[in-house]
């Protein structure tokens, strides 16, 4: 209570020694609860990492990263080096086709197009292609560019993954620019600054880590996709580096095509190609943080 003093009116008292016994059990009965689903929806992602890591593990040896894929599926040991390579060749592709075009797309919408029926036509084409299912992008190269440029090629598969990848980059990228505060934009128009100067020299660079973010969350989309890589990249058990020279395979198909089998041995195969794809994910994103942190404007 406010109480009279010499010196005036003295404010109450709002330490946490008195509070009411019941607000206390309420702001106690809060924060438990929220611990407690906090822990609910970490569970069982606690599980499905310490399954995947420690049935996956035992097949991670040097061999296993540069041996050739075994083609009997009852043929027991390593080798998953021509996935991994195409992992890397066909997901970086696809990232090289979809993350400037996403980023520049969400630049024209935020700083550009605003509400003109382009741009918002634009928005609606992005969420509307955000939710299509995988298989239906891979079939849409399938028939577009496999049955009528060019057969089964890692290239195939790259422009599959890009259209799965440019409306979540669009879409994050969007937001994030939202956020940067007009301010800065401000301030470098006063300094005599362009639009487009502004955009590249300060809306960009202040918004680098959630693009950052949005475009590693759409090339873990990629990079572990299925569906469309059986349907436009095929199989195969050797090295392809080159994106258009036939067949290739990535660590989602052979997971897929080993998961399925129920030989040991392939599926062993299947885990520990799991593991490696969660293992070049995680590396990938430390990697990019560490960089758009260096290259971010501190707001502060």
């Amino acid at each position: 209570m406010t109480t009279l003093t010499n010196g005036g009116m003295t404010p109450p008292d709002l330490s946490g020694k008195n509070l009411s016994l019941r607000r206390s059990f309420a702001d106690k009965g809060a924060t438990l609860g929220i611990a407690l689903c906090v822990l609910i929806a970490a569970l069982p992602l606690a599980l499905v990492a310490w399954q995947v890591v420690s049935r996956g593990a035992s097949t991670w040896s040097l061999d296993w990263f540069i041996e050739e894929i075994p083609r009997n599926y009852r043929t027991e040991g390593p080798g998953m080096g021509p996935a991994i390579v195409g992992t890397l060749a066909i997901t970086g592709m696809a990232a090289l086709l979809s993350i400037p075009v996403g980023v520049l797309g969400a630049v024209y919408l935020n700083e550009y197009g605003k509400n003109k029926p382009l741009a918002r036509f634009i928005r609606t084409m992005a969420d509307v292609m955000t939710g299509v299912p995988s298989i239906m992008m891979g079939l849409f190269i399938y028939v577009g560019y496999v049955t009528v440029i060019d057969d089964r090629t890692g290239f195939a598969g790259a422009l599959a993954l890009a259209c799965l990848m440019l409306p979540i980059v669009i879409r994050s990228t969007e937001e994030m620019l939202r956020l940067v505060p007009d301010e800065l934009r401000q301030a470098s128009s006063g300094l005599g600054a362009r639009k487009w100067r502004t955009t590249l020299g300060v809306v960009l660079p202040a918004a680098s880590s959630g693009i950052t973010s949005g475009s590693l969350l759409a090339v873990a989309r990629a990079a572990g996709e299925t569906a469309p890589i059986i349907v436009t990249v095929g199989l195969t058990y050797v090295y392809k580096p080159d994106l258009f020279d036939g067949a290739n395979t990535t660590l989602a198909a052979q997971i897929f095509r080993n998961a399925s089998q129920p030989f040991a041995a392939s599926q062993d195969r299947a885990w520990g190609a799991a593991l490696t794809l969660i293992a070049i994910v995680f590396l990938f994103t430390i990697v990019a943080r560490i960089i758009a942190s260096r290259f971010a404007i501190d707001k502060r």
